[in-house]
């Protein structure tokens, strides 16, 4: 009874496309054949270099040997050429299973079909099929496929960089090869002293940077918004305008133009505070002064920001629950207490935990306004107000520490992705929940 749906399979198992011809479906099995000896052609000569190169990174440095009494280079292995070449090769492997098993499974249900007096579709019925009823997975096979090769690729490469010794100046290809080393560079991380100092005193100031920031920008929006809002307030539009203007500036220019202007040499903001006798601050230079600096700046490009995502969820609370609250006699804080507050937390705190990530994450402010400086004495390769992800930075294109560097970028995704899973599970927007209770 099942003779043509188990034939059609185990053609289909036996060589891509075979199963299809069964099913006399002859221009997809044409097709499907000729995708197989395509990906056989590439996959049979590379994939057993592409293994070995993956797990002996090479065995043979670059070396200058006397041909003819001249001295003359002779080609080694590159390490990361061939950890590089292997990912693309399984890769490349990864999509030819995928797409071998789905032509088991569409020759055993074609057969099936033929097994209860159905008509087999033609290759003009299928395209029809595909263009129109999956038309939505054939537009995404594209960005799925650069997403495959251009996101998941680079970042598994970052992985596997954590477990080499690939760092300057003792083993950078090809003068030299990079080697397994394990868990080690985690272990230096933070076991040895000289890492683990900055990794904790670094990640500490990441935590409280990242909690202050957020902080200040959300609730600092909320007030603006707020005081926008109020019944008071003339010429709102113009108001809005103005405080959304440092955030529609490049944060390139904001941020230079905000280094210049806490300079504490030729700064006009010491300069003011010279005018008025309050003498000139450290801004910049002094560690505690220089973290106060960024959380200040950080606070004028990002508060238009939550500014604009408040406005927008004030004008969506029914006013019918205002007069409700007047009825009762609410002063203004409770009406901000039991009304205000609960719906733009309800309707933002995705954001939140959006912008908290980010601050993590936060490059810009730091790089452009300080570059991580003070220079700390203690610190390996970082600054007093440095970031993990500004430290990575350095580590990668200042100092070619790039092993460690990738432990730190790992460090970093566990952290970002632990706090935000956990905080989206909580929030109540997340669980869908309804507003009234």
């Amino acid at each position: 009874m099942n003779r043509h749906r188990n034939a059609a399979a185990i053609l289909s198992v036996l060589c891509m496309g075979l199963g299809q011809l069964y099913n006399r479906q002859i221009t997809k099995g044409l097709l499907l054949i000729g995708i197989n000896v395509v990906a056989l052609t590439y996959l049979i000569p590379n994939l057993g270099h592409a293994l070995w190169g993956i797990i002996t990174l090479g065995e043979k440095t670059q070396a200058f040997e006397k041909i003819n009494g001249l001295s003359q280079r002779v080609e080694g292995d590159h390490s990361i050429y061939l950890l590089i070449g292997g990912l693309i090769t399984l890769f490349a492997l990864f999509i030819y299973i995928i797409v071998y098993v789905m032509n088991v499974r569409d020759a055993y249900i074609t057969g099936k079909h033929r097994e209860g007096g159905n008509a087999v579709a033609s290759f003009k019925q299928t395209w029809s099929y595909v263009t129109d009823k999956k038309f939505p997975i054939l537009l995404l096979a594209l960005p799925v496929s650069g997403v495959l090769f251009l996101t998941i690729m680079p970042i598994i490469f970052m992985i596997l960089l954590a477990f080499t010794n690939y760092s300057s100046p003792d083993h950078i290809p090809p003068a030299s090869l990079v080697n397994w080393v394990g868990f080690q560079t985690f272990k230096d991380l933070l076991m040895l002293k000289t890492w683990s100092r900055t990794f904790v005193g670094v990640f500490t100031w990441t935590i409280i940077w990242a909690v202050l920031a957020t902080v200040t920008t959300y609730f600092g929006g909320i007030l603006v918004a707020l005081l926008i809002e109020s019944k008071g307030i003339r010429f709102k539009k113009l108001w809005r305008t103005l405080f959304i203007i440092p955030y529609a500036i490049p944060q390139l220019i904001s941020l230079l133009v905000m280094r210049n202007l806490f300079n504490g040499s030729f700064g006009p903001i010491n300069q003011y505070l010279s005018f008025f006798g309050l003498g000139k601050l450290p801004w910049l230079t002094d560690p505690f002064w220089a973290k106060v600096t960024v959380v200040l700046v950080n606070m004028w490009v990002g508060i238009p920001v939550s500014m604009v995502l408040i406005l927008g969820v004030l004008t969506a609370i029914p006013k019918d629950l205002y007069e409700a609250a007047d009825v009762d006699g609410a002063t203004g804080w409770h009406k901000f207490k039991i009304i205000t507050l609960p719906f733009i937390m309800f309707s933002t705190a995705p954001i939140l935990i959006m912008q908290f990530a980010g601050n993590i994450n936060n490059f810009n402010v730091i790089f452009l306004l300080t570059n991580g400086d003070p220079v700390n004495g203690n610190y390996q390769y970082a600054g007093s107000t440095d970031l993990l992800v500004t430290w990575l930075y350095k580590l990668t294109l200042n100092n070619s520490k790039f092993n460690m560097s990738s432990a730190i970028g790992i460090i970093i995704f566990l952290i970002v992705a632990s706090l935000s899973i956990w905080s989206y599970r909580r929030t109540r927007s997340f669980k869908e929940e309804d507003m009234v209770q």
